[in-house]
């Protein structure tokens, strides 16, 4: 699946504003993908505070599933596929 980065969370995963990830998983949820997130993170040596707290998604950071805002879906327990595009999309930025 293609993970999509913005507002400044592109510096937390080594400035790339996208990632494909693959799970082998037959279900996989949103979930899931934040904390292969937050394993990226911690393997470039970036600060995951910025992007979770206690687990999840930092408030202030926009997450779009398809270009659905998760907050009208499932959130975490969202299941998603290999050929979603989820953008996490921070709106707390400095100027």
């Amino acid at each position: 699946m293609k993970i999509e980065f913005g507002g400044g969370l592109e510096q937390l995963f080594d400035n790339k504003q996208t990632l494909e990830l693959h799970f082998d998983e037959p279900e996989v949820t949103i979930q899931t993908v934040i904390e292969k997130l937050a394993q990226i993170c911690n393997e470039l040596r970036s600060n995951v505070c910025l992007f979770l707290q206690d687990g999840l998604v930092r408030p202030g950071i926009l997450v779009l599933i398809n270009d659905a805002d998760w907050e009208l879906l499932d959130k975490e327990d969202t299941v998603v596929e290999d050929k979603d595009t989820i953008l996490f999309n921070s709106t707390l930025h400095g100027g």
